[in-house]
C-alpha cells in the first residue's frame, strides 16, 4: 500500500510546484530594486533627474519666454514678478535660459555617455573574450589613450571642429571609454572562467551568441554604474567647455554658457542671480547622478551580503 501511495506523494508534489512557481519578488532584478529603493540617497537622485529630464522635455511649454527673446530695456534686472530669475546683459529671462540650458546639457549628458558605453563595452569584451594578440592589441592602444588628458584632448577636438553641440558629443565621448574598457576587459576575463561559460563553448555556441546572451546579461551592473558616473563626468566636461567658449554655440542657453554669462567681478558679488541658478543646478545634478551610481553599485553588489 505504502509503494502505491508514493507515485500519488511525488505527483502532488509535482503539481504543487507547479502551482506555485518561485515568487518573482524573488529574482535578482526584484532584489536590486529593493535595494536601490532603500538606498535614500540614490532615491532622492533619482527622483531629481527624472524632475530634469521632466524639464527638458517639457522645456517649450515651462518657459515663460523664447531663451533667446532680447530685450534691451530690461538688462541686469534682479528677480521680479515679469523675470522670476531676473535677466542678463542682453535683457533675456534667465529662468527660460536655464530651463533650455537643462535640455541641452542633460541632453550632451546622455548622448556622449551612451556612445562611451558603446565603445568602452565592445572594445572590452572583445578584448577580455578573444584574448591573444587581439586582447594586446586593444589593451596597448588602450593604454596609450590614457596616457593623454581627456580633457586637453576634448579641447583640442573641439577647436579644430569648431564649437557645436555635435562636436562637443563627439569630444566627449570619443576619449573617455579606455577606463569602462578596461573594466570591461576584467570582468570578461572573470566570466570566461564560469562553468556556463565553458559549457556554452562545449555544445559550440557562437561568438556574437556567448557575447549577446551569456556575458552581455552578467555586465549590466558594471555597464549602469560606469554609464551613471560617466553621465556626471559629461556634464560637467560640457560645462567646462562651454566656459571657455568651446561648447555649444551662443546664443544657446547651457548651464556653462549661463555661468560663462557671469564670469565677471561684479556680475559674481553684485548680481548673485545670474550665477547661482546654474551652478546649484550643475552641483544638484552631478550630486545626484553619483548618488545614483552608489545605490546602483550596492544594489548589484551581493557579496558579503545576507538578505534583504
Amino acid at each position: 500500500m505504502a509503494a502505491k501511495e508514493m507515485p500519488r506523494t511525488q505527483a502532488g508534489s509535482s503539481s504543487a510546484a507547479r502551482l506555485n512557481p518561485v515568487p518573482l519578488a524573488d529574482s535578482p532584478w526584484h532584489r536590486a530594486a529593493r535595494r536601490f529603493i532603500r538606498h535614500r540617497p540614490a532615491l532622492f537622485g533619482a527622483i531629481t533627474i527624472l524632475f530634469l529630464l521632466l524639464v527638458a522635455v517639457l522645456a517649450p511649454v515651462l518657459a515663460p519666454y523664447d531663451p533667446n527673446d532680447v530685450n534691451s530695456d530690461r538688462r541686469y534686472q534682479s528677480p521680479d514678478s515679469q523675470n522670476l530669475f531676473g535677466t542678463d546683459k542682453a535683457g533675456r529671462d534667465l529662468l527660460s535660459r536655464l530651463i533650455y540650458g537643462t535640455r541641452v546639457s542633460m541632453s550632451v549628458g546622455i548622448v556622449a555617455v551612451s556612445i562611451q558605453v558603446g565603445i568602452g563595452f565592445i572594445m572590452g569584451a572583445l578584448s577580455g573574450y578573444l584574448g591573444g594578440k587581439v586582447d594586446m592589441a586593444i589593451m596597448r592602444f588602450t593604454d596609450v589613450m590614457m596616457t593623454f588628458p581627456t580633457f586637453v584632448l576634448a579641447l583640442i577636438l573641439v577647436g579644430v571642429l569648431g564649437p557645436s553641440i555635435l562636436n562637443v558629443i563627439l569630444a566627449l565621448s570619443l576619449f573617455t571609454w579606455p577606463g569602462l574598457a578596461r573594466l570591461i576587459r576584467g570582468q570578461v576575463l572573470s566570466l570566461r572562467e564560469y562553468e556556463f561559460i565553458l559549457a556554452a563553448r562545449a555544445v559550440g555556441v557562437g561568438h556574437l551568441r556567448m557575447l549577446g546572451q551569456h556575458i552581455f546579461p552578467n555586465l549590466i551592473g558594471p555597464l549602469m554604474v560606469a554609464a551613471t558616473l560617466g553621465m556626471a563626468g559629461a556634464i560637467l566636461a560640457e560645462t567646462g567647455l562651454s566656459f571657455l567658449g568651446l561648447g555649444v554655440r551662443p546664443p544657446t542657453a547651457t548651464w556653462g554658457t549661463l555661468i560663462r554669462d557671469a564670469r565677471y567681478i561684479f556680475t559674481l558679488s553684485e548680481m548673485p542671480w545670474l550665477w547661482l541658478p546654474p551652478g546649484l543646478s550643475i552641483s544638484l545634478a552631478v550630486l545626484s547622478i553619483n548618488f545614483i551610481g552608489d545605490g546602483l553599485r550596492d544594489a548589484f553588489d551581493v557579496r558579503g551580503r545576507v538578505l534583504d
